[in-house]
């Protein structure tokens, strides 16, 4: 059995009903409706999920978001953060408070178009505290509470109670008073159970919170579009939602570790385990955003595309530059493009606040891509043990001579000649004078066992041409 309100007033009539679900089905289609849980503390987890919900939402033109609601707050910033998205979408939501809106719960439910309560269900309590519980600045305070009033004030409209209500959870120096009646007086936070909620004032009556109260969620929908006029999405917290919020809290330093792996791959000889770890940390930072709900394919097929011009300019046309410069702008700007909240059916909005993280992010893995990239070519250790990280090329024509990871002292190479101790696409490795030295052609390929010249040296190694055969 449901009830919906205390007052006939608040009691949808039937004409109302009917007009309800003609509206929500057409041609005798069921209204679409999408479940989101929101359940135990409101953290990373719950907005990846709302985020994943309300796009699947729009891509399948539902009729109505149900938000299911049963937490006792959490984090003021992802509370935020899911009010900007609910605030996006455009169709019509509810929230069922099932059993506890408490706090952040409550400002997630005020920004939906109907409150619904389970019997025993209870809201209020909602004053910002910081993350450990604890009370915060109260400069830092005022500025919060005043924000959150003015937010909630600015979508009540057609609720004439609502922002009152909360205002009064917020603040505990807020008197509430309808009329003549104070329903709490300065000193203490609101908090509403279901039927208090319910209560109706005014002329018309209108309840002061509560669209209405059911026993479950199926109750709720069967009052709202008829019995068996609806179907439903619910969708679950899962654990790759669980291991992105904590993914996503390192995917600066994943993203940079990957890209220097693949550094480290490109100064070596042969294919190893710092290409696979690399190209294994970038896929978990794609993915890691994708299970999130964050991103799709496109950035990880664009980051493929940039890889493959890169390898185009190693493999097939070495020296030509611009090939592997194209290659690496696309897989950065996929990198990037994979981290930004890309709405379905928006279009996309090239403001600081779409691209301010991801840019922040890309800088940050950067910055440890380059550091790192510095200390190994600096400090890259030579021996038994990188040898066996290393899957070397086989190399044919050399001594033996050790390698040296950069030039030698200024000058002291440039106009010697040498032979190539691999094969040069366009890096590798040279002998000059008995060692080896990391080198890389100035232009075009060369096998193992062809002469060089040394033009150049420079802190990552040696710059060379190769000599025709004419030339030697």
């Amino acid at each position: 059995m449901t009830t919906l309100g205390r007052a006939q007033e608040a009691v949808p009539s039937a004409e109302d009903m009917v007009e309800q679900v003609a509206t929500a089905t057409v041609e005798g289609l069921p209204a679409k409706v999408v479940v989101i849980p929101v359940q135990d503390q409101i953290a990373k987890p719950i907005l990846y999920v709302i985020r994943r919900g309300l796009k699947q939402a729009i891509e399948m033109e539902a009729d109505l978001v149900v938000l299911d609601m049963k937490t006792p707050g959490g984090s003021l910033g992802v509370t935020f953060e899911i009010m900007e998205a609910l605030d996006r979408f455009k169709g019509e939501t509810a929230t069922y408070v099932n059993n506890e809106a408490i706090s952040a719960g409550a400002f997630i439910s005020a920004m939906t178009d109907d409150i619904y309560f389970a019997t025993d269900g209870v809201i209020g309590a909602a004053a910002p505290v910081s993350g450990g519980g604890a009370d915060i600045d109260e400069t830092m305070k005022q500025k919060i509470v005043s924000y959150l009033k003015a937010r909630i004030r600015a979508i009540s409209e057609g609720h004439p109670y609502r922002g009152e209500v909360i205002s009064a959870m917020i603040d505990a120096n807020y008197e509430l008073k309808i009329g003549d009646e104070v329903l709490k007086e300065k000193g203490e936070l609101l908090s509403l159970t279901a039927s208090e909620a319910a209560e109706t004032y005014g002329d018309p009556a209108q309840p002061l919170l509560s669209a209405g109260t059911a026993e479950s969620i199926d109750a709720l929908l069967s009052e709202r579009f008829g019995e068996r006029a609806y179907t439903t999405l619910s969708l679950e917290t899962t654990w790759s939602e669980e291991l992105a919020a904590w993914l996503n809290a390192i995917s600066p330093l994943l993203m940079g570790l990957g890209l220097l792996g693949v550094f480290i791959e490109f100064k070596t000889p042969g294919f190893g385990v710092f290409g696979i770890a690399g190209g294994a940390m970038l896929a978990v930072v794609f993915f890691g955003h994708y299970v999130a709900g964050l991103s799709g394919h496109e950035p990880a097929l664009f980051f493929a595309i940039g890889a493959m011009l890169v390898l185009v300019e190693l493999l097939f046309l070495p020296g030509t530059i611009f090939i592997a410069l194209a290659g690496v702008v696309s897989m950065l700007g996929s990198l990037l493009w994979s981290m930004a909240d890309i709405w379905p059916d928006e279009p996309i909005s090239f403001s600081g606040d779409t691209f301010t993280g991801p840019l922040i992010d890309l800088s940050l893995a950067l910055t440890v891509t380059i550091v790192g990239a510095i200390l190994v070519v600096r400090f890259m250790p030579r021996g038994w043990v990188w040898d066996k990280l290393v899957i070397a090329a086989s190399i044919t024509g050399t001594s033996g001579a050790p390698v040296v990871a950069g030039a030698p002292a200024a000058g002291s190479l440039v106009g010697q000649t040498g032979v190539a101790a691999t094969d040069l696409f366009p890096s590798g490795q040279v002998e000059v004078g008995g060692k080896r030295y990391e080198a890389k052609l100035v232009v075009g390929s060369a096998e193992a066992g062809a002469t060089v010249v040394v033009r150049r040296e420079t802190g990552f190694g040696l710059e060379v041409e190769a000599l025709a055969e004419d030339d030697v």
